[in-house]
């Protein structure tokens, strides 16, 4: 009897695609009255970016049993979407969910933007004062982002599936061997091609959006759509500074992801408190 990757994740796709609409038109409730002048921007320089990676590894030496427990979880959780995929035999997702699941990370690093946040106030820096994000006032906010992140990552896993059944699909491979020669056809240089393609469109989407966005909640008293709006602009107006943020981030993951993704306790901690200090120094 044969596997497919099929009509669930149609479904899927339908379900994640009605939330998605339902959450986005909740937004306009969310986060209080706007501020009546949008926030300032920067021009940013690669020196913005060095002076950030260094504040956040500053950061990440003052705290760094607090943040290694707190993002702990992050390379558990990658861990055990890859071994489930393994035994579901869904083989071709075991990647795209590992590579997808960084689309997460903005909102898995939330608590350590609170940290760097406390830090900067002289305020309590342990792990207690960290889950004080759960008190901002825009945290309502904070909670919509991370759900349309969550529809981003489903709707990334649904395309990886259907990109799996018209290239190497629709049956399953009989081992892990097997899928790894099948990759080095014609079909699975294919797939492999368009994956990246396709994953890179989510990356950007995902980097535009919320860049500045989780910091901005967490700092000001900005609504969600003001949030995200600030984010676009800082990208707009900063397009290879950000990008090149993007590609520092993504080979951080990579390195990070090695080995057994335990790299990613170090790894994403200190990417978490460099963006917040990316953030200081993007928006005015």
């Amino acid at each position: 009897m044969t596997q497919t990757i099929g009509n669930p994740g149609s479904w899927l796709a339908q379900a994640f695609g009605l939330a998605g609409r339902h959450a986005a038109r909740s937004t306009q409730n969310l986060g209080g009255v706007e501020v009546a002048a949008p926030p300032r921007i920067r021009e940013l320089t690669a020196e913005d970016l060095r002076e950030s990676l260094e504040a956040g590894w500053r950061d990440f030496q003052a705290c760094r049993t607090d943040v290694m427990f707190l993002v702990l979880l992050y390379p558990i959780i990658g861990l055990v979407l890859a071994v489930s995929a393994h035994h579901l035999s869904l083989i071709p997702l075991i990647f795209p969910m590992i590579a997808g699941f960084a689309l997460l990370g903005p909102v898995t690093a939330v608590g350590v933007y609170e940290i760097s946040r406390r830090r900067e106030e002289g305020e309590d820096i342990g792990w207690l004062g960290a889950l004080k994000v759960l008190e901002r006032p825009r945290f309502a906010a904070i909670v919509v982002m991370g759900l349309y992140l969550a529809v981003i990552f489903c709707l990334w896993l649904v395309l990886a599936a259907h990109l799996y059944g018209i290239t190497l699909g629709p049956d399953m491979p009989a081992s892990p061997g097997a899928f790894i020669d099948s990759l080095m056809t014609g079909p699975g240089l294919l797939m492999i091609v368009l994956g990246c393609g396709i994953g890179g469109v989510f990356a950007l989407t995902v980097l535009a959006t919320s860049v500045v966005s989780f910091p901005l909640l967490l700092d000001r008293s900005v609504g969600l759509p003001m949030a995200v709006q600030t984010s676009l602009r800082v990208t707009r107006q900063n397009p290879k500074v950000i990008l090149t943020w993007g590609a520092i981030v993504t080979a951080g993951l990579v390195l990070g992801s090695l080995p057994f993704l335990l790299g990613l306790v170090i790894v994403l901690p200190v990417l978490g408190h460099a963006t917040w200090h990316l953030y200081r120094r993007a928006v005015v």
